[in-house]
């Protein structure tokens, strides 16, 4: 396995918050797909920083992946789920998924973290070349 790209965001969680006051569910359905609105509106005190965290998590993704948002990539082509155990997992689907099998990407790995007033990702893009 080797790794084919590094992603970091770090989000201003009253940015989000913002954008969730003033936009709502435009904003939302958007960025966000099904599960991950189940998810970050499930838990009322941390809903900001849930949504900022993902949203770090899918711009961290676009810096590994070296696209940004050019090429068709959309917000909800990047989901970011929870396994079993809790631990965050990247889905992708559409245009991105197109662009991350073309780049040779079989797998990701992501850690996320927040706090009241800033989330952060950090991503990993793996392919099982082992020379990259």
């Amino acid at each position: 396995m080797a790794i084919k790209g590094h992603g970091i965001d770090l989000v201003d969680v009253e940015r989000i918050e913002e954008l969730l006051d003033r936009h709502g569910a435009r904003f939302v359905n958007r960025c966000f797909t099904v599960r991950e609105q189940a998810y970050c509106e499930s838990s009322s005190p941390s809903r900001a920083e849930r949504y900022a965290a993902r949203f770090a998590a899918k711009e961290a993704v676009l810096k590994a992946l070296g696209t940004g948002l050019d090429g068709g990539i959309s917000w909800t082509d990047i989901e970011v789920v929870r396994k079993v155990s809790g631990q965050p997992a990247i889905e992708l689907q559409g245009q991105a998924r197109q662009v991350a099998d073309a780049a040779g990407i079989r797998a990701w790995e992501v850690s996320l973290t927040h706090v009241a007033k800033m989330a952060s990702a950090s991503v990993l893009a793996v392919s099982d070349d082992s020379a990259c």
